[in-house]
């Protein structure tokens, strides 16, 4: 009797990546010279490109006074085979805009809360209208959450809740620090980031209407006041309130200020550059506006120099003019005219298009892409977001 032949061994299973296709979506505005909008465009005059690569153009929506035109309906996926996919329904809720209010109370001085309610009235009255929906987040002890409704009392309601809570300048200075420098400012500013990310995660779902995040604080420094922190006036002030100071431990507080700090703004970069990426991802224009408006010196009674001070109020503007930028937007810092900026977004966010494509780049491991998007009539100027990043891709467990 013959013996039986032994099963051939089953070759190891190849990874696969497994890579969802999604629609890429980028607001763009089309003006002419004079600033004037350009609603009559055709979807063949829009050239976009993905690193240099022509990508076709699947969906357009063009928003014209905040009415909505659906100009082209992107074509039907083909689906895995033995998947059958129901038709899509049409949106019925397609009029109006989104406005994300979100009011960084953690980042907003004390002194300053009969501006910031001033300043969100404004908006109130000259930014949202009848038909837009809008909610309102606050980082902080204000305690604002308001979902997405079109009831206008609910703005209101919350305009009367803010007040600052803001660090002072000598809570700042006093305040304990860890091995990254005051512990307390990055808690504050990772809290507000958070907030920011579980909003955008949302957003994500809303599709072919503009979304606009207006963003009130005061920015973000992680390094605050060094050559006060690194002087002996904090060594003197540590030990008058019975601290330990340089003296006690053998510390040099230079070195331990620089060893502590010197990544702090590459930190903050980092953290800046996440913020946006996600807001790339969602499709959603930030629009930063620090209510301080016109910032003088620092407070007599403040014991620090003007140049110091002059740092601190440059950094943190800076931070919140790189949020608007990396997304599209712009940031109304260092100004009292806040009607100005206002109309801008309102115009910003009424007219406009909504483009989309199906990216042919099929490398997952290329995160960033790089968009590029020009239209072939003449001497038009086109403001878009220049970059979007992927997804993390989704873990999968060999069987």
């Amino acid at each position: 009797m013959l013996a039986q032949a032994a099963p051939s061994a089953q070759a190891p299973q190849q990874p696969t990546i497994r890579r969802s296709i999604e629609l890429v979506r980028s607001d763009v505005i089309v003006r002419d010279r004079e600033g004037r909008f350009i609603p009559d465009l055709k979807k063949e005059e829009f050239v976009i490109s993905e690193d240099g690569v022509l990508q076709e153009i699947a969906t357009m929506v063009l928003s014209n006074g905040g009415r909505i035109y659906n100009i082209a309906a992107p074509p039907p996926m083909a689906a895995p085979e033995g998947i059958i996919l129901p038709q899509t329904r049409p949106a019925t809720d397609a009029s109006g805009r989104i406005f994300i209010i979100f009011i960084d109370d953690q980042h907003l001085d004390f002194r300053n809360t009969g501006r910031i309610r001033d300043l969100l009235k404004k908006v109130a009255t000259q930014l949202i209208h009848d038909g837009d929906m809008f909610g309102i987040v606050s980082s902080g002890p204000s305690s604002i959450a308001v979902d997405l409704t079109y009831d206008r009392n609910r703005l209101d309601e919350s305009i009367k809740k803010v007040s600052g809570n803001g660090l002072k300048p000598e809570e700042i200075m006093q305040a304990p620090e860890g091995v990254q420098g005051p512990s307390e400012i990055r808690h504050r500013a990772h809290v507000a980031f958070s907030t920011v990310n579980d909003i955008l995660q949302k957003l994500e779902k809303v599709t072919d209407r503009r979304k606009a995040f207006v963003y009130i604080s005061n920015g973000y420094d992680f390094d605050p006041f060094p050559d006060y922190r690194m002087t002996d006036d904090r060594e003197w002030g540590d030990m008058m309130r019975g601290g330990r100071n340089s003296q006690d431990t053998g510390e040099d507080p230079f070195m331990r200020q620089m060893q502590g700090n010197q990544f702090s703004d590459a930190d903050l970069a980092m953290e800046l550059a996440y913020l946006t990426r996600a807001a790339n991802r969602a499709n959603t224009t930030f629009y930063t506006i620090d209510p301080r408006g016109l910032v003088g010196g620092p407070d007599i009674d403040v014991n620090i120099s003007p140049t110091e001070w002059a740092q601190h109020v440059r950094k943190s503007t800076d931070t919140l003019r790189v949020i608007a930028q990396q997304t599209g937007g712009f940031a109304i810092v260092n100004s009292n005219n806040f009607e100005k900026g206002l109309e801008r977004i309102d115009n910003e966010t009424s007219d406009y298009y909504v483009i989309g494509y199906y990216s042919t780049n099929p490398d997952p491991t290329k995160r960033t892409r790089q968009i590029k998007i020009e239209v072939t009539r003449p001497n038009l100027n086109v403001t878009y977001r220049s970059s979007y990043t992927l997804k993390p891709l989704p873990k999968t467990t060999g069987r």
